[in-house]
């Protein structure tokens, strides 16, 4: 949900996520409760968490997840939440920007990247090494406003730059060497608003032997 370029930095979304009235609500996005709902829980990477909403819900679902944002206030919102649930012990909290993770090959058996806002070069990049912890047969989901929500939708960024298409973002991960189970704009109504929201959704699957190759 963050990201380190443009007019909100780290220290912004601090002050963000200090409002006592939250962000993004502690409600799963609707793309990642649909996709993720029936998977078998094990070992999960959110990147750009924010408040760890989905890091919270995924963990409550039983995975280990580790939760990685580079809003420290942020991520102190979401463990204060994971402790008063008793789900601490299933979340670490990683502070981190989103372009510099350094994940091990093989560490996650689920990645998560959920409307977070770069550039396209920086977030590919993000993408991809995100994409070489995935374990094989691992899940790769991708939601973010679609470049097409700015003219036809409603709602998010309205800077061009960090808006995307689920094509380009399939090839993103295609070059990963990932497998493309999905990739779609879809429509998600937003309450109060006569126009929904246009997401980017893509879905992906790391083939057997991909992590052996990322480390040769």
């Amino acid at each position: 949900m963050t990201g380190t370029t443009g007019p909100l930095d780290a220290t912004a979304w601090d002050r963000r996520y200090a409002d006592p009235a939250g962000v993004w609500g502690a409600a799963p996005n609707v793309w990642v409760v649909q996709e993720l709902g029936a998977l078998a829980p094990g070992r999960a990477m959110d990147l750009a968490a924010g408040e760890g909403r989905h890091a919270l819900w995924l963990a409550d679902r039983g995975w280990k997840v580790k939760a990685v944002d580079f809003s420290s206030t942020g991520l102190e919102v979401g463990r204060n939440v994971a402790t008063a649930q008793a789900l601490g012990e299933n979340i670490e909290w990683i502070m981190q920007d989103a372009t510099a993770i350094t994940p091990e090959p093989g560490s996650a058996d689920l990645v998560l990247v959920a409307y977070l806002q770069l550039p396209a070069t920086q977030l590919q990049a993000a993408v991809t090494v995100a994409a070489g912890a995935l374990a094989p047969g691992g899940r790769f989901l991708f939601v973010s406003h679609d470049a097409s929500n700015l003219e036809h939708g409603t709602g998010g960024p309205q800077d061009p730059a960090v808006l995307q298409t689920p094509a380009q973002v399939a090839g993103w991960l295609r070059a990963a060497g990932m497998s493309i189970l999905s990739a779609e704009t879809r429509t998600r109504a937003v309450a109060g608003k006569l126009r929904p929201a246009l997401d980017c959704v893509v879905v992906a699957q790391a083939s057997p032997g991909d992590n052996e190759r990322n480390r040769a």
